[in-house]
């Protein structure tokens, strides 16, 4: 039963209350992929489960806290190299003013969050809406709290979206948003038709979803798809390791020739406490002692190995990044041939992801009722992804510098924010005017006496009785 007792429908919603139905039965449920991902990031989804049942009895408490989980690794190396910089709009600003709608929303850090949740989920959302002074918020929305409906034929075009948004009390703040109005229910408010509507002042759903790789006519996935089976093995070997490790802690010893104790039931008794400081022996002498062989755990090391190279091809993640097993450091050029893989997969998405985020500025635009909502031609501004040398990086800049690169370009280029590249600008200005202040009171170059009145001279008409012919030839001059 949707919530607020609605009844079921059949065919396109209509009304509010039906949009509302619609997307509600969006939502990801508990058991969905999307939160299975989730729970494989944080390593959560292990706690002996590869385990057998007598295992786990004997050794929860021992390998309770345990995790060895490469999905947060593999996850965390993409992540942490999407950075927006800024926005440009070519031959209109520096982006100024888009720049202080990303500040005032504090997006420096929560552009990240919504990278992240994109990265394991598959997707996420961000809503541009006026604040209470009417300046554009963005407020980024995980996927469990929002569902949104495209146009049909349209892979960008939204026909509605709908927040549902707890409060601590477990209240639910309802809002769905469509091109021509807003439906609100207010917290605490249960009955879906008891909400208010009122006109869509932007003309537009001012919701943008972040999508990662998505493929047409498909749901976008998570980047852990393929990587969540290798774990799962990964974590079957280590559980089989780790048990093996504590049932061959002590090297085992058999004794035969001996006779069997039991206790009332039945039941055979160990005839010693086996231990360090324990000495065993027997009188009967036909008693024999002896040790199995210790088990060696280098099998399992191998088979592990070999699934964090399948981890590393599947995902796209350097081996340096889980140096299982190895003591040397790769070098610095062996390190950014290794990581091209994992760069080529981060700027393929920054054109997703880059192409939302100027959905965002334009819908914030929208809210100013400014002319560059229509700024189609926009750019996000990324910060450099590759990993390089100080070294290696401006000597490359220099080279480019050679090349009449302008300056800006190679300001930007080398890692300077758009904030930090506007106060350089300025900075420029007020250096080349303490400098003109500073020769205007310096000593003025002197000219040469002699060659200033030959000069005074020469221009001088001619003068006596070189008659009329010489001045009017001169005047004509």
């Amino acid at each position: 039963m949707p919530p607020g007792g609605s009844t079921a429908f059949i065919g396109k919603p209509e009304t509010p209350q039906q949009w509302l139905m619609y997307l509600h039965g969006k939502l990801p449920g508990p058991d969905h992929p999307s939160q299975v991902f989730s729970s494989y990031y944080e390593g959560e989804q292990q706690k002996l489960a590869f385990s057998q049942m007598r295992y786990k009895a004997v050794f929860a408490s021992v390998f309770e806290r345990w995790r060895d989980n490469f999905c947060g690794v593999v996850v965390d190396a993409t992540s942490e190299r999407l950075h927006v910089d800024s926005f440009r709009i070519p031959g209109e600003d520096d982006g100024k003013e888009a720049r202080y709608f990303w500040q005032k929303s504090s997006m420096d850090a929560y552009s990240t969050s919504v990278h992240l949740e994109t990265l394991i989920t598959g997707s996420s959302f961000v809503v541009v809406w006026p604040d209470t002074q009417g300046e554009p918020a963005i407020t980024p929305v995980p996927a469990t709290r929002m569902a949104v409906s495209y146009k049909a034929g349209s892979l960008w075009e939204l026909e509605a979206a709908a927040r549902f948004e707890p409060d601590p009390w477990g209240r639910q703040q309802v809002t769905l948003w469509t091109e021509e109005y807003v439906y609100e229910i207010p917290y605490g408010t249960t009955d879906w038709a008891q909400g208010t509507s009122q006109p869509n002042p932007l003309r537009a759903v001012p919701v943008v979803p972040f999508e990662r790789r998505p493929r047409l006519g498909r749901e976008p996935t998570s980047v852990l798809v393929n990587c969540v089976p290798i774990q799962d093995a990964i974590n079957k070997i280590l559980m089989d390791a780790l048990t093996a490790s504590e049932a061959a802690a002590y090297p085992q010893r058999w004794v035969t020739g001996i006779e069997i104790q039991e206790d009332e039931n039945g039941n055979p008794v160990a005839p010693f406490n086996v231990g360090l400081d324990k000495l065993l022996q027997a009188e009967d002498p036909d008693a024999k002692f002896g040790v199995f062989q210790p088990v060696d755990l280098q099998n399992y090391v191998a088979l592990v190995d070999l699934l964090v190279q399948h981890l590393g091809v599947t995902s796209r993640v350097p081996s340096h990044y889980f140096l299982v097993n190895s003591s040397s450091t790769p070098s610095g050029e062996a390190i950014i041939s290794a990581e091209a893989g994992l760069v080529a997969q981060v700027k393929e998405l920054m054109l997703h992801f880059g192409e939302s985020w100027e959905r965002v500025i334009r819908l914030c635009f929208a809210v100013k009722r400014d002319k560059r909502q229509r700024a189609y031609e926009m750019e996000t501004r990324w910060r450099d992804c590759e990993y390089r040398t100080e070294a290696q990086h401006i000597d490359g800049l220099l080279k480019l510098k050679q090349l009449e690169v302008p300056l800006e370009v190679l300001w930007a280029e080398a890692g300077f924010t758009a904030a930090q590249i506007s106060d350089f600008r300025e900075m420029r200005k007020v250096d080349a005017k303490a400098a003109a202040e500073i020769q205007e009171l310096g000593p003025q170059p002197q000219q040469d006496l002699a060659a200033l009145e030959a000069k005074k001279a020469a221009s001088k008409p001619p003068q006596g009785n070189s008659g009329n012919v010489s001045r009017k030839l001169h005047e004509a001059k």
